[in-house]
């Protein structure tokens, strides 16, 4: 399989991380980039700022590009709450491909409050929405895709099933090229 950039994007608790685990095990030589990671780094006492958002989200469209352009496979796990830091890497990324994993609020609420920490994600977040913590989908907008490459909807899809729907995805997505 040729090398892309997959952003696996959707509300808090909709299955992201869990996919982009599957597609690690899946894809040979592919790179897992969580934003919760990248953000941790970049600033270790994070605010969530308008400001601090858009540092982080362009170091990880950055970061993303970077390794794409080594001729790996990168999967981006990121809400990415506003459409601009996803057309930013797909403006920037010749083979990019946005998954959408689309997950109704209360069914997100429900998982994200049953799960321990998961894969370096802040745990309790919405929890701390009521306390005026900002939390896409919540009390900061989150902008669903325009026209996404593959939607998920996670309420209804296994995991399993999710994957086995991108990987189609991405093998016909290479035969067209």
């Amino acid at each position: 399989m040729d090398s892309c950039v997959i952003w696996i994007t959707g509300l808090p608790g909709s299955g992201k991380s869990t996919i982009a685990e599957l597609l690690k095990n899946k894809i040979e030589d592919s790179i897992i980039l969580r934003v919760d990671e990248i953000r941790r780094f970049l600033t270790p006492t994070p605010t969530y700022s308008e400001e601090e958002r858009e540092i982080v989200y362009r170091a990880l469209v950055f970061t993303a590009l970077k390794i794409y352009q080594m001729n790996h496979t990168v999967i981006v796990d990121a809400t990415a709450n506003l459409r601009r830091w996803r057309d930013l890497a797909r403006n920037s990324i010749e083979r990019f491909v946005e998954v959408y994993v689309k997950c109704p609020l209360d069914v997100c609420m429900l998982r994200e409050k049953t799960r321990d920490e998961h894969f370096g994600a802040p745990t309790n977040i919405y929890e701390k929405a009521k306390s005026g913590w900002p939390v896409p989908g919540v009390n900061v907008p989150y902008e669903e895709p325009l026209n996404p490459e593959i939607t998920i909807e996670s309420d209804k899809t296994m995991p399993q099933e999710a994957l086995d729907l991108i990987i189609k995805r991405l093998c016909s997505h290479k035969n067209r090229h």
